[in-house]
Order: structure tokens, then C-alpha cells, then sequence
């Protein structure tokens, strides 16, 4: 493994947190909050010169780095950049201890949402920017991520082959840097656009901020304690709405509506996703009290692996909405969960081998609905894998938290929401967590499993195999 190219881009992602800080300091000053800045001005500097440290250090060699070096390079990112973001936590006036306040940068960084303070609106604000921020920058890294992993030859996931022609894929450079910086400009564009029509709705100006960079990130950061103190009219429920939709479309897509290329008719992913989210919507809505309005916010909020919600679900419903963040949205996107279209693949697989055992010698139709894009054998595996890695994850860690005194049901939902990167909240029917009163052992636990679970769990398994079998 040639750890100089790793290096060089683990100090190129330090830069992102110096403008996070900066903006924060900005924030800070004009506002008159004084009290903490000098943690701001602490990452700032910390952060410009650890980056141009590591980036000089690396530069010199800098080259492709194969699958196995991205997937290594990203865990690092993750590891040393919630280190940064982690300084402010620490040495603020919550005391919180370097464990708790990791945990809470971890938790930002995965657009989890899982907090140790008690009582946000206590929290002053560059506190909840620096939070929001944390998500913000997350989710940019991990599109980044995703785009790298899923476009690199070396490894075999074969998803989006069935959606996309080749013409309509990024043009990739061989470049990190000019590859980031793509995604950069469409991220922040996105966001921009998120935030306007949140204004436009009438959120206030702080919420609106803080709000646009936990959806966009499908993160569960908020900056007050509940949803309600936020969105009060039906335009602005419509507005959020409109928010989960982008975070959970395919990134390709909005790609593409970017370039403003007419050949669109092959992103089938993101037409079924709608489908599904209208067909999830009815059913709940149909079988509920609920209006259209609050269904549709329910189940995207659980589809985008956000959490957080506007109603109160009754216990009997909670299920279903775990079963949603399951699922999750597009391959990609902002959102985790086992993903929309592994889904369909082993749905697909599971009918097609039923009938063959009824019918052996049947030809069938193995085509993505609406495509002539077939599904074979071999990413019917690949999806399987993904999903026996998932739940095998869900037993390891439900017997960590078992330690904590949780009940089954709740350390169970809680081992989902971990591995979906999803807020705890009312929607899943669990008893609420104080995270910072966990035992050490299950802090450090959850906080591996949101990492792992944000990276993709077959490339953690991918990882161990080059580390640790040898042929």
C-alpha cells in the first residue's frame, strides 16, 4: 500500500474544515459571541497547518491510488477530520469530555444525528452552526466518497451499470481535485437553492441555515429541540418536503440536469424511488390519521435517513418506518441504508428463483422494470452480501448495547438507526437515549459502526480481505 498518496489527499480534506472554522469566527464576531471563539481560531490554524504538512509530505508521489488505498484513505479522513471538529465540543462551557465530544463530531460528520447534550436549546449558536456545519461538510466528503468508489474499475459492484449509459456518466478525471471540486460546485449550488426556498417559506434565517445543511446531508442535526418550533405552515412542510426529495435523488441525476444533457430517459432509479415514495405515502396515509402532508414528510424524512419529524407516530407504525430507512434513497446519494436499488435486485432474484423452482426449465424476464438492462447472477450476489453484511452488523452491535441495560427492541432499533446513520426519534416508537450516559465501551462501538456503516460495509470487508488474506 503507498501511503504518500493517501497522505496527500488526507491533507487536502483538512482544508474544508478551515473555511468551516472561518465561517464560524465570521459568525462569532459579528453576532457578539465571544465566549468560546478562540476554540474556532484553534481549528483554524490547527487544521491549515496539519493540511499543508500532510499535503507537502505527500505531494512529491502524489498518483491514482487503487480501491483498496481509497477505501483505507477515506477511513482516515473520517477519523482526523472529527478530531477537528471535535476541538469546539470539548473546550466549551457544556463540559463534555473528549470521548462525548468525538462521538458528537462523529455522529455530524455521518449525517447520524445521535447527540450527547441533553437539552439543545441551551446550546449557544456558532455551537449549533458548528454542529450543522459538521453535517454539511459530511455529506460533501462522502459524495466524493461514493463517486470514487462506485466509478473505480477495480471494484466489481456492477450497480450502476443497470441504470446508466456510459455517455451519461461523470466524465471523471484521474484528478481528485478536479473531481472534488465538481461535486463542490453542485453541492454548494444545491444548498443554495435548499436555503432560498426555506426563506421563501418564511423559516427563519438561522433555522433555515441550519435546517438546509441537515437535509442536503440527510443528517439529523437540529438546532433546536424539535422540529415543531421550526416548521409551523403547510408551505413550509412542502418546502422540507422538497428538500428530502433532492438529498435522496441519484447525484448522477442532478449531474446531469446540471449539464442540462436531454438524455435522461435512462436514470430509471430515481423514477422508481418517486414511485415508491408515493406508493409508501398512500399506504401509511391510508391506514393513519395523518394528512397527505405529514405521510409524505414521515416517509421521506425515513427514506433520506434523515429521523426527524414534525409528528408524533404511534407505537404501531414504528416498523414501518424503520423498514423505510432500511431501504434508504438512491446508490448515489446522500442517504445510507442498504440502498433503493439492491433492494429491487434481491426482491427481483428472490421471485425469479421462486418460480424457477416451480417451473425449472422457464425462461424469465431478468430486465430492470421499464429497461432492457439486465440483472445477472453476479450483482444478485453482490446485493446479498451487502445485505447479510448489514443485518450480521445489527446482531454485533445489538449485543454491545445489550451491555448498557437496553431492552432488546430498543438496542435492536438502535443498531439499525446506527448502521442507516439515521436520528433517533419518535417516528421508530423507542424510548428516548441519553447517548452521554452510555458506558464508554458502547460510545466507542456506535461510533465505529457509523463510520463503517457511512463507507459502505462491503468496502470495509473488501479492506480486511487485502490486509489480512494475502491470496
Amino acid at each position: 500500500m503507498k501511503l504518500k498518496p493517501c497522505i496527500y489527499y488526507l491533507g487536502l480534506s483538512c482544508f474544508p474544515i478551515s473555511i468551516m472554522a472561518l465561517l464560524n469566527i465570521f459568525y462569532s464576531f459579528y453576532f457578539d459571541y465571544l465566549l468560546n471563539i478562540q476554540t474556532y481560531i484553534a481549528v483554524l490554524f490547527l487544521s491549515l497547518i496539519v493540511g499543508f504538512n500532510l499535503y507537502n509530505f505527500g505531494k512529491k508521489e502524489k498518483e491514482n491510488i487503487n480501491i483498496f488505498e481509497q477505501i483505507f484513505t477515506i477511513l482516515l479522513i473520517y477519523f482526523l477530520i472529527s478530531f477537528f471538529i471535535q476541538i469546539p465540543f470539548y473546550f466549551s462551557e457544556y463540559k463534555v469530555s473528549f470521548l462525548e465530544s468525538y462521538f458528537e463530531s462523529i455522529s455530524g460528520l455521518t449525517g447520524t444525528g445521535f447527540t450527547i447534550f441533553e437539552n439543545i436549546r441551551f446550546l449557544d449558536d456558532p455551537i449549533l452552526l458548528w454542529r450543522s456545519s459538521s453535517q454539511w461538510i459530511g455529506g460533501l466528503y462522502f459524495l466524493i466518497f461514493l463517486v470514487l468508489i462506485f466509478s473505480n474499475k477495480q471494484l466489481n459492484f456492477k450497480l450502476l451499470d443497470l441504470t446508466y449509459n456510459q455517455e451519461n456518466k461523470i466524465n471523471f478525471a484521474p484528478n481528485l481535485r478536479i473531481v472534488s471540486t465538481r461535486i463542490f460546485f453542485i453541492y454548494l449550488t444545491l444548498t443554495i437553492l435548499i436555503f432560498v426556498i426555506f426563506l421563501l417559506s418564511g423559516i427563519r434565517l438561522f433555522d433555515g441555515l441550519n435546517l438546509t445543511m441537515t437535509v442536503i446531508s440527510s443528517g439529523g442535526f437540529l438546532p433546536t429541540d424539535s422540529l415543531d418550533n421550526i416548521i409551523k405552515t403547510n408551505y413550509q412542510s412542502v418546502s422540507l418536503s422538497l428538500g428530502f426529495i433532492i438529498s435522496i435523488l441519484n447525484f448522477y441525476l442532478l449531474y446531469n440536469l446540471f449539464l442540462k444533457r436531454e438524455n435522461l430517459k435512462d436514470h430509471k432509479e430515481d423514477l422508481y424511488i418517486i414511485i415508491s415514495i408515493f406508493v409508501f405515502t398512500m399506504i401509511f396515509y391510508l391506514l393513519s390519521d395523518f394528512n397527505i402532508l405529514q405521510s409524505l414528510l414521515t416517509v421521506l424524512s425515513s427514506i433520506s435517513n434523515s429521523g426527524i419529524s414534525i409528528t408524533s407516530i404511534p407505537n404501531n407504525y414504528g416498523l414501518y418506518f424503520i423498514t423505510l430507512t432500511i431501504i434508504g434513497g438512491c446508490v448515489l446519494s446522500s442517504t445510507s441504508g442498504i440502498k433503493f436499488l439492491r433492494i429491487y435486485i434481491l426482491v427481483k432474484g428472490f421471485l425469479i428463483e421462486i418460480y424457477r423452482l416451480v417451473q425449472p426449465n422457464v425462461i424469465l424476464n431478468n430486465k430492470i422494470m421499464f429497461s432492457d438492462k439486465k440483472i445477472t447472477n453476479e450483482i444478485i450476489k453482490i446485493s446479498f452480501l451487502v445485505f447479510i453484511l448489514f443485518f450480521l452488523s445489527i446482531f454485533l452491535l445489538s449485543g454491545i448495547l445489550l451491555i448498557d441495560f437496553l431492552d432488546f427492541e430498543n438496542s435492536f432499533k438502535l443498531s439499525i438507526l446506527t448502521l442507516t446513520n439515521t436520528v433517533s426519534s419518535d417516528i421508530y416508537s423507542m424510548e428516548k437515549i441519553e447517548f452521554v450516559n452510555l458506558s464508554s465501551f458502547s460510545k466507542i462501538s456506535i461510533i465505529l459502526f457509523m463510520v463503517v456503516a457511512k463507507v459502505e460495509l462491503i468496502s470495509i470487508f473488501i479492506l480486511i480481505q487485502k490486509v489480512f488474506i494475502k491470496n
